[in-house]
């Protein structure tokens, strides 16, 4: 989990108020779940395989922070849907770990976003986790399985070992599929953002490229929706990836602090795109 935001008191923007009605409404039904494929990235309806960058040093999986820093002015929301393996019994007692509204907001304002998704959330919600998937505004991407630490010391969570980090990741898009999430990217999220070079080069075999943030919008266990959207609208660059929450437990704040950062962002110029988009552009940089 992120650290929370700092306490800072803004007024909303006036163009926040924007009055989004019945637009917000819940994730679509779900339809049927596809087959299984025998990969993960694997789809005979996909025209390309999405972007990836080229290898680390020594093979290790390539870790990606944000786009060029160019005129283009792109800007990538992402949103983490976390959820543990050992959560099961918070989610029957009535803890909600997933955010429909936060969803149903990013359509009305027709924001294209990555939501990485664990495959734990994604077994426990797959009706919202097929209708996210097979939605062309949005692509899901890999926050593992369990939502367990691939390092020591990681904000508490606990700790997969070595020898099963590749198989969690895996087991994530197994649940992807198990839902009907058709083409889950191939991009990962440590959960926590933590990582090493042993994570790395566990990971390596997946083909995987590893997806942190260089903006940080503090919207876990916040309360205060401007003060998460002042630091998000106050840290983006171009060519940013701003890391926030579609967990309503967690993160509370998160959709009331969207209805602002998007009208501010745009109104300073900037377009939101995926994360493969500013992959892509990456990699035509390489």
């Amino acid at each position: 989990m992120i650290s929370p935001v700092r306490p800072v008191h803004v007024v909303l923007h006036a163009a926040a108020a924007c009055a989004l009605g019945a637009a917000l409404t819940a994730c679509g039904a779900p339809d049927a779940p596809h087959a299984a494929r025998p990969a993960p990235f694997a789809t005979s309806a996909a025209p390309s395989r999405p972007p990836t960058l080229a290898p680390g040093p020594a093979g290790l999986t390539p870790v990606f922070k944000n786009g060029p820093r160019t005129q283009a002015r792109t800007v990538a929301l992402t949103f983490d849907a976390d959820m543990t393996a050992d959560q099961g019994a918070r989610a029957a007692a009535g803890e909600r770990f997933d955010n429909p509204e936060l969803i149903a907001t990013l359509r009305a304002l027709k924001v294209p976003a990555t939501v990485f998704m664990t495959g734990r959330w994604a077994d426990e919600y797959p009706a919202q986790a097929r209708s996210i998937g097979r939605d062309p505004l949005f692509e899901v991407a890999n926050h593992s399985y369990s939502h367990y630490s691939f390092t020591g010391n990681c904000y508490g969570l606990p700790t997969v070992s070595e020898d099963r980090m590749r198989s969690d990741v895996e087991r994530a898009y197994t649940a992807f599929r198990r839902a009907g999430v058709p083409n889950a990217m191939p991009y990962f999220r440590f959960p926590g953002g933590c990582y090493d070079r042993q994570a790395l080069k566990a990971l390596a075999a997946t083909g995987v490229t590893a997806v942190q943030w260089d903006v940080v919008s503090g919207d876990a266990f916040a309360t205060d929706a401007d003060a998460v959207a002042r630091q998000v609208v106050e840290g983006v660059r171009p060519g940013s990836v701003v890391v926030m929450h579609c967990t309503r437990s967690a993160a509370p704040a998160t959709e009331q602090a969207v209805r602002t950062i998007v009208p501010e962002l745009r109104r300073k110029g900037f377009r939101f795109v995926k994360v493969s988009e500013l992959i892509g552009a990456a990699r035509g940089r390489q």
